[in-house]
């Protein structure tokens, strides 16, 4: 897939990146996802100090797609379904603010549609568990080290991936399947086969 004038990003953080990054690089019209960190003070953060909690940074994916192939909407569906948006500062067993849940966008309609989306969400869940997500604008996104880049596709015989990464893409599979790049891949063998 190539950059072409459709081509949006905006950041998305909801747990350690080595999950985000392996679930929405499935998603069709998705160009490319990148961990880093972002919504902290420290120019140039690395990972070991993003880990204290003093650089102020959460650990992000930024996504680059294409808005004629997927939606906004269907990537915050994606992100709202495959992490918890109600607990502060933790993902099941990470906790610490560099795993908080926010939304960093890059345009003023991302920041609309994101808070629409957390208001309605709101509507179905108890009062005392509300979202928790930050809707903030995107100041600066660092990419992370290399080592965390394509995580799971490097390493999933690791226990991590088996036991916390993979059950996302199961969920993401069965609950999002027609916005897999492999469910379109297929759906365009069928009609080519067809025709």
């Amino acid at each position: 897939m190539t950059m072409n004038d459709k081509t949006e990003s905006t950041v998305f953080g909801g747990g350690c990146f080595w999950c985000t990054e392996a679930v929405f690089e499935q998603l069709h019209g998705v160009i490319s996802v990148m961990p880093g960190y972002a919504g902290g003070a420290t120019d140039d953060p690395i990972y070991e100090e993003v880990g204290t909690g003093q650089t102020g940074h959460a650990e992000v994916i930024e996504i680059k797609y294409d808005s004629a192939e997927i939606s906004f909407k269907d990537l915050l569906t994606v992100f709202f379904a495959t992490h918890d948006p109600t607990t502060l500062n933790r993902q099941g067993a990470d906790r610490g603010t560099e795993y908080r849940s926010i939304i960093l966008y890059s345009s003023e309609n991302q920041r609309s549609e994101a808070e629409a989306f957390i208001a309605e969400l709101n509507t179905h869940l108890p009062k005392e568990r509300p979202v928790v997500t930050e809707v903030r604008p995107l100041t600066k996104f660092y990419a992370a080290e290399e080592y965390h880049r394509q995580f799971y596709r490097n390493n999933w015989p690791a226990p991590y991936c088996q036991f916390v990464i993979d059950p996302k893409l199961a969920k993401l599979r069965s609950e999002f399947g027609a916005l897999l790049k492999s469910s379109r891949t297929n759906a365009q063998k069928k009609i080519g086969s067809a025709g």
